[in-house]
């Protein structure tokens, strides 16, 4: 990490300094945003950005920065840090308070911070060289706000290792009724007969940006069917495809679900295609 932004200021990231009574470190209190670049051009910027003011709002968290200001700012950590395909990492926090306390304070200074990281190229739609993964399937345990993008991230996290230390990529969740949600940090979509499904926006579920491109991009193709409906455990392991998107991974197909086989074990011909157009429209919205 080269040169970060906080508060007004771009700094090394070794001289960026935030107070231990920050609330974003004590309570996880803030809103982020992970926004992917290629060659210089952010994807799905203004979608990233009304997402964050949305969270902002919902936590009551009262700061004053304009699209153009944020704009302004991805714009200097990329020419800053140097890089084909960075991700910006941007990240408001309630501010330091003078003491420890639940409620909300009052007339505190939102921290605002963001640094720019290297991700991999674009994903091609190729079968054979396809960056493919496999999960775990577990219950969902998290809070039930998944549809504000916090800080507060410990419950992903700890859904995310159990499925890192089984060796898979990813952890797909259920919740009591056995209904998918989303996976730990993506959004989930299955493929039966041809029918391309995703779970429906609700309080469970992060309304992924990538997803969101994914729907505008399919619903300008009569050629697919796309449906926003509940799925369950039992459709998605036998789904003929099964997919997990997010602003890195973009359209990523899995391979297999809790060491079971999705269809041939192979990235499916759904998926190119998705993957494809997405590549080919990503950037018009």
């Amino acid at each position: 990490m080269g040169t970060v932004y906080l508060n007004g200021e771009y700094l090394g990231a070794d001289e960026a300094k935030i107070s231990p009574m920050d609330r974003g470190f004590l309570f996880g209190d803030g809103i982020y945003e992970v926004i992917p670049s290629y060659q210089g051009k952010m994807l799905g910027f203004g979608a990233h950005i009304e997402r964050m003011n949305n969270g902002l709002n919902e936590l009551e968290i009262k700061l004053d920065y304009s699209a153009d200001t944020w704009r302004k700012i991805c714009n200097d950590l990329c020419e800053k840090n140097q890089g084909d395909n960075l991700g910006i990492y941007l990240h408001v926090s309630r501010g330091a308070d003078t003491k420890r306390a639940h409620g909300y304070p009052t007339n505190i200074t939102p921290t605002v911070f963001a640094f720019a990281f290297e991700i991999p190229a674009e994903p091609k739609s190729d079968i054979d060289s396809a960056t493919t993964y496999t999960v775990s399937l577990e219950q969902d345990r998290r809070w039930q706000r998944c549809h504000i993008k916090s800080t507060a991230l410990l419950g992903n996290v700890i859904h995310y290792q159990h499925g890192a230390a089984a060796g898979n990529k990813e952890t797909i969740l259920f919740n009591r009724l056995e209904e998918i949600t989303e996976a730990s940090s993506s959004n989930v979509f299955i493929v039966k007969e041809g029918v391309i499904s995703t779970p429906p926006l609700d309080n469970q579920i992060l309304p992924g940006i990538t997803r969101w491109l994914i729907i505008n991009i399919l619903h300008s193709y009569s050629d697919f069917n796309v449906l926003e409906r509940i799925i369950s455990k039992e459709e998605l392991l036998d789904a003929d495809e099964v997919w997990i998107t997010s602003a890195t991974k973009e359209v990523g197909p899995v391979v297999k679900v809790n060491g079971k086989l999705v269809g041939d074990g192979k990235p499916g011909a759904v998926w190119q295609q998705v993957q494809s157009l997405f590549t080919k429209h990503k950037f018009d919205y």
